[in-house]
């Protein structure tokens, strides 16, 4: 029987065509794509109870202006975030791709749920200020597998290479259980600023500095009743195409599916 998959997307661009091509891939997967903002209906228990596993590869509560402040952020819909944690409760599986850490960013519980942030202006987290986050494109990286037990781990070598974005953010470590870190090196001298590139200055970091952040680039953990997954991994056509990326996709939504159902 396939695992009925809600593939959530909005928020920033992506090459679709080669994006929904890892999910056609899927044997034992049937998924359907949901932009915002019907995606927000997916709460819904009458919707939710139609998928298996929520893949998020959104980012709501962003509006990128272009103009000064950059980015506008907006709150959750009235109930929304109630209606997310009657989810959380119940064990609905959930698997966070790449972006969708940026998502959100006046609901720091959102943060909380999916285990870290990316920000795109400066912001407090967990009472702590921090600078606008970074970003680097096309960095060919080494990752380990800190759980090759994992479900999530399955088939994959002790250690693999990738091209991909990488982010530079804060990470919640309470509750986590790391999958995957990199050997890249996570300091400022690394990135560029998420600021200055919605500002229209790509590949910038004049003036601006970051604390180091964590190498971890996957990871699990429980909210409620909910087995969430979250995946750095997913910028564009060529990590798409990685079978490593396709093979961790894959057994994280398996694992969601399997872990939420137990938990049910």
């Amino acid at each position: 029987m396939s695992l009925r998959v809600a593939l959530v997307t909005k928020g920033h661009p992506f090459d679709a065509d080669a994006f929904f091509a890892v999910f056609d891939s899927f044997d034992d997967v049937e998924w359907r794509h949901v932009e915002h903002p019907e995606a927000l209906a997916l709460v819904e228990p009458g919707r939710a109870s139609e998928y298996d596993v929520f893949v998020m590869y959104d980012m709501p509560g962003i509006t990128f202006s272009r103009s000064d402040p950059p980015a506008e952020f907006s709150e959750p819909p009235d109930g929304y975030p109630e209606a997310f944690e009657a989810l959380l409760a119940a064990g609905k599986g959930m698997v966070f791709l790449h972006h969708a850490i940026a998502g959100w960013p006046t609901w720091e519980r959102y943060a909380h749920i999916v285990g870290g942030r990316f920000h795109y202006q400066p912001a407090t987290l967990d009472g702590t200020d921090y600078p606008d986050s970074g970003y680097r494109h096309d960095v060919t990286h080494t990752v380990e597998v800190l759980d090759p037990t994992h479900p999530i781990c399955a088939g994959l070598d002790t250690s693999f290479d990738i091209t991909d974005e990488v982010y530079l953010f804060p990470v919640l470590d309470e509750g986590i259980e790391p999958l995957m870190a990199s050997t890249y090196d996570f300091v400022d001298a690394n990135f560029y600023s998420a600021d200055r590139a919605i500002r229209g200055t790509r590949n910038d970091r004049t003036d601006w500095s970051h604390p180091a952040g964590s190498n971890l680039v996957a990871w699990t953990k429980q909210v409620g009743a909910s087995p969430i997954a979250y995946i750095q991994f997913g910028d564009g056509a060529q990590t798409y195409a990685d079978p490593n990326y396709r093979r961790i996709l894959s057994n994280a939504i398996a694992w969601a599916a399997s872990s939420s159902t137990s938990s049910s």
